[in-house]
């Protein structure tokens, strides 16, 4: 866990342990227990959301769905089950940028999944065919603002009906109650490492609205909601042609 208090007035320039080279059965234990407190925390809440109020047409074929930064893959998990709860036939892709990662995610994903798993680096991947959504979760506060200005950029061109970024809210209480919770809780030491300074190196509006000017987007573009417990997401829904 940090030990210094940082500054909340900026993004902290910190490192997460589990950015950085580690064995398979660490990463597998930190992503699992991330996955865990996503559940407690409600993390779902947000993108679930907002896939309910996206106006969708009727397709012919299934909506494409990309998470981007899919990690232990519980989002997409997650989102397969609001799909057959809804009767909406999906097809759901996973990227990673960490090989290991994803095959880590796909042995945690039932047999009965349609979920396909890819290693790469999204800013050297087109996906076949088109996708009609992008989602991420709590993957743009491990990006330089340059690269984050890019993703923007890069699902502009290749989600049609919109996309979805799940982060965190910087602010101090969140991160002092994510250090007393992580401990009570026994979480992996790289959670509880890594759980306040993803939340020291994430977002408050006017971070948002800045990268998303640079971006090319205009304010009316998108929509940046917080959701309790230290969620922000920035959601942007393209008008969608009638099919």
């Amino acid at each position: 866990m940090p030990h210094n208090t940082p500054d909340f007035s900026r993004r902290a320039q910190l490192t997460e342990r589990m950015d950085e080279p580690c064995t398979r059965d660490e990463l597998r234990a930190c992503l699992h227990d991330l996955a865990w407190t996503n559940r407690w925390l409600l993390a779902y809440r947000p993108l679930l959301h907002w896939l309910d109020t996206l106006p969708l047409p009727t397709l012919a074929g299934p909506l494409r769905i990309l998470d981007v930064g899919c990690g232990y893959g519980d989002s997409l998990r997650r989102i397969e089950q609001w799909a057959r709860a809804r009767n909406i036939a999906v097809q759901l892709t996973g990227l990673d940028l960490n090989p290991v990662t994803v095959s880590i995610a796909a042995e945690a994903t039932p047999p009965g999944s349609t979920i396909r798993w890819i290693a790469a680096d999204v800013f050297a991947y087109a996906p076949p065919p088109p996708v009609h959504i992008v989602v991420s979760s709590l993957f743009t506060h491990h990006l330089a603002e340059a690269d984050i200005i890019r993703f923007l950029q890069w699902m502009e061109r290749h989600a049609q009906f919109g996309w979805f970024i799940n982060d965190l809210s910087r602010a101090a209480t969140p991160y002092h109650l994510f250090c007393a919770f992580s401990r009570l809780a026994r979480l992996h030491p790289f959670v509880q490492h890594d759980g306040p300074i993803s939340i020291a190196r994430s977002f408050v509006p006017e971070d948002w609205r800045r990268i998303s000017s640079a971006a090319g987007l205009c304010n009316e573009d998108i929509e940046i909601k917080g959701f309790k417990p230290a969620r922000l997401s920035v959601g942007r829904k393209k008008w969608i042609k009638p099919l």
